[in-house]
């Protein structure tokens, strides 16, 4: 089986760097792994984060598309809960008409924050997360040029192509309601280290052929940290061990942390097991062992695609661990 690549990016502000160099890292890592041959480039749509710059995966998507020339962009995901499925077909209809076959409208249903994120985009009220799969099959049929409530409306600009549509998700549910709206699925390794062959494969198994497509599509998107060593790699990938702690417990961080500063912080106990069990959301290694690690989750989770989400400092080291994967898995 012949694994693809893609990128899933969150804008991380490292330290003493300002959010215009985080989102101007993102494009410039777009630029590089298209180069590289990767298949996609998605964004993650985070809230009230200031350690994440990236909270408008949809303004993005035309900034790095006009600046690439081959790899596919889009988002991971828009949290559909929030906005109207209608608003949201015509963002893309925009992006697919200005770059067709080239953008991805990748939904989810989390809130994408802490509590008070949720009111606020609700204007005061908290949304009902069980009217997602609704949501979810309005977004389709509004995509698709259809008017599924009867006002009498179409999402415009209507063109030739339609975006695909990628359920992402982190539990079974998620991967139930996909395969019943014959949607594209994510699992999101990176969010819930447990269940994931079972999610996929509990979507492979309700999957009914849609206007969208005839065929299942199913990845998987885990973080991923590459040394020259495996030494090296733990270094690097103390960072994220105190990055996921950190938002474990409820902390308000400012920047992503340093591995100099990761690699001599304390734990306690209760602390040390979580941080083995976020690993579970994590491959690490030198290259030679983070490619035998994802060929391994490839068949476990019986995919072709994976999804490469390299949270690192410094920035540098983000794009040599691209680079290292690309070689690797020879991408091109």
């Amino acid at each position: 089986m012949t694994i693809q690549l893609s990128v899933l990016d969150q804008s991380p502000l490292l330290k003493n760097e300002t959010p215009k160099q985080a989102l101007q890292q993102t494009i410039q890592l777009a630029k590089h792994v298209d180069q590289l041959g990767y298949k996609r480039f998605w964004m993650s749509e985070h809230h009230s984060t200031k350690s994440l710059a990236g909270s408008a995966p949809e303004m993005l998507i035309p900034a790095i598309a006009a600046q690439t020339e081959q790899i596919k962009v889009g988002t991971g995901g828009v949290l559909l809960p929030h906005y109207s499925p209608f608003k949201v077909a015509e963002q893309f209809r925009v992006l697919e008409a200005l770059y067709p076959n080239r953008i991805d409208l990748g939904i989810g249903r989390a809130p994408g924050g802490m509590p008070g994120v949720n009111y606020a985009l609700n204007r005061g009220k908290y949304p009902d997360v069980k009217n997602y799969p609704q949501q979810a099959s309005l977004l389709i049929d509004y995509i698709l040029g259809n008017d599924p409530e009867g006002y009498l409306v179409q999402a415009t600009p209507m063109s030739e192509t339609t975006p695909p549509v990628w359920m992402l998700g982190s539990s079974g549910a998620s991967a139930h309601v996909a395969g019943e709206l014959g949607t594209s699925y994510t699992f999101a390794q990176f969010i819930n280290g447990d269940g994931g062959p079972a999610a996929v494969e509990r979507y492979y198994h309700n999957f009914i052929p849609s206007p969208l497509q005839q065929e299942p599509e199913a990845s998987i998107a885990v973080f991923v940290v590459v040394g020259d060593t495996e030494e090296e790699a733990e270094y690097l990938a103390s960072s994220l061990d105190v990055a996921l702690l950190m938002a474990d417990q409820g902390q308000i961080r400012e920047y992503f942390p340093e591995p100099e500063e990761a690699s001599r912080q304390t734990f306690s106990h209760f602390e040390q097991q979580r941080i083995i069990e976020n690993r579970n959301r994590m491959i690490v290694g030198s290259v030679e062992s983070v490619k035998q690690q994802l060929e391994y989750m490839s068949r476990q989770f019986q995919v072709n695609e994976i999804i490469v989400n390299t949270i690192v400092s410094p920035f540098e080291k983000r794009l040599e661990a691209y680079e290292k994967l690309a070689q690797a898995f020879q991408l091109k």
